[in-house]
């Protein structure tokens, strides 16, 4: 079957790709724009003093890792595990079935609750509790998604009703993660380039096409191959949940066998993605980092737009638009350049492989960045959540008894809330390059078998890691205009 725009092949999963980008996009022609939840967020500023010690302990912890560290030592460190047990994995049903029906409820609340994006607990659940909070859960503890999963539960019984105990459709080798790429291409457009990303009834109706069109995809396709390579915020957060502590492992008897390691140990010996897989992962950082780039006084001042007379975000569009695209071809261009070069300076061929394994790397950097961009919106915006989550459609009730509760939103006021959170900003960034750089030399290490040839294809890697590092402290140091 071909389409009528230049012959091309019709292929499902292409259109169920597309179809779930395009959802983000369809919750209504934009008239005033609503700001951003996180946009009222508390805004605080890295000291430069943080900003230069950051960077010099990036540039230092980089050179001895490549010089001193044992890669060896490294990899036993990876494999070292801890039994803790087993977990029966039946009760995932009725945890996926529990989280449906309060995305149902949620959805429910974007139509018939408070108009105000602190008030609703649609927006402040999507954004805060969900795209913020469990991230950092995914990535400290290990895959709780799995668990979960809202799709799940809605997938088995569709296919249970149909008598489905096949995919339908075997999902192309060939698609690798593009259908997610395009699919997290407009989950970030939404979030950041739209002008009312938390407007509750065009959330909803987002959220009520993209989980649509999703479940209709796994029927086709099946739950797993779909929320592996298909469905973007599984995908994502699936590969977030490698750098977490806890792993869980399919004994083949309907139990997972637990077992605690290392923070990033799993990401050290985790298989080589295709480039699709490593070009997602690098969109999902860059993503990230355009965010708060586009906020930024620098930003702005790049295409004549007064900061202090910030027009709105639907006068921006265009440009949050192409700053979302150009972010991520520099960083997925800087990252294939830099893993070709240090495969040339060791005198080895480049290879897809190698640079599929490498990117592993960047996730520990990609989740410190996420912890410090996101953390006073996470303080401030949560105590909105969990107010809004005792009274969901503003009629009185006080179903946890936070309904009442006072949002100490000028809680990082004081000088000691101030230090406490520069300095939790900072450590987490120079500990996230840490992390990434021994990961990534423990991976260079199981692919040469060569202390010294890894260290030398590590150097451009490093680099960038160093590079990218102090661009992060740079810009929790700029001042913003939103």
């Amino acid at each position: 079957m071909t389409s009528g725009i230049g012959n091309q092949r019709y292929s499902p999963a292409r259109a169920c790709a597309l179809l779930g980008a395009m959802a983000m996009a369809i919750a209504g022609a934009p008239g005033e724009a609503l700001a951003h939840a996180a946009d009222r967020g508390h805004v605080l500023l890295l000291p430069t003093g943080y900003y230069l010690i950051g960077g010099a302990a990036a540039v230092a912890v980089s050179f001895l890792v490549l010089t001193i560290a044992p890669p060896a030592a490294l990899a036993r460190l990876a494999a070292l595990r801890i039994a803790a047990g087993s977990l029966p994995v039946w009760p995932r049903f009725a945890f996926s079935l529990m989280t449906f029906l309060l995305l149902c409820a949620l959805v429910a609340t974007g139509f018939m609750g408070s108009r105000d994006p602190l008030s609703n607990p649609l927006p402040l659940t999507v954004w805060t509790l969900f795209w913020i909070g469990l991230t950092l859960v995914q990535g400290v503890v290990g895959n709780v998604w799995w668990w979960i999963d809202p799709w799940y539960a809605p997938w088995r019984a569709f296919t249970a009703l149909g008598r489905i105990n096949t995919p339908l459709v075997r999902l192309p080798d060939w698609l690798g993660y593009w259908p997610a790429i395009v699919q997290f291409l407009g989950f970030a457009w939404f979030e950041l380039v739209y002008p009312a990303p938390d407007d509750p009834e065009r959330l909803a109706i987002a959220i009520i096409v993209y989980f649509s069109v999703n479940l209709a995809a796994m029927v086709v396709f099946g739950h797993a191959a779909w929320s592996r390579r298909g469905e973007c915020l599984s995908a994502f957060l699936r590969m977030i949940s490698t750098l977490g502590v806890v792993e869980g492992t399919h004994t083949g008897r309907g139990r997972l066998a637990i077992a605690l390691c290392l923070p990033g140990a799993r990401l050290a010996t985790a298989p080589a993605l295709p480039v699709s897989g490593a070009l997602f992962l690098l969109l999902a950082l860059s993503s990230v980092s355009f965010d708060g780039l586009m906020r930024t006084f620098f930003w702005l001042g790049l295409f004549d737009v007064n900061p202090l007379e910030f027009p709105g975000r639907s006068a921006v569009m265009g440009i949050g638009s192409f700053g979302l695209v150009a972010s991520f071809a520099a960083l997925a261009a800087a990252f294939f350049a830099a893993t070709g070069l240090g495969q040339r300076i060791a005198s080895r061929p480049a290879t897809v492989a190698s640079a599929g394994a490498l990117v592993w790397s960047i996730i520990p950097i990609s989740l410190a960045y996420h912890f410090s961009h996101y953390l006073t919106t996470l303080v401030i915006n949560g105590q909105y959540a969990l107010a809004a989550l005792s009274d969901p459609l503003m009629n009185g009730a006080d179903l946890f008894g936070t309904a009442g509760m006072h949002v100490q939103a000028g809680m990082f006021m004081g000088a000691d809330s101030a230090w406490l959170v520069w300095n939790l900003q900072a450590a987490a960034i120079i500990g996230g390059h840490l992390l990434a750089v021994l990961v990534a030399h423990a991976i260079a290490y199981r692919i040469h078998r060569d202390a010294r040839i890894a260290a030398l294809s590590q150097a451009p890697l490093a680099l960038l890691m160093v590079l990218y590092t102090v661009f992060g402290l740079w810009l929790l140091s700029s001042p913003t205009a939103m």
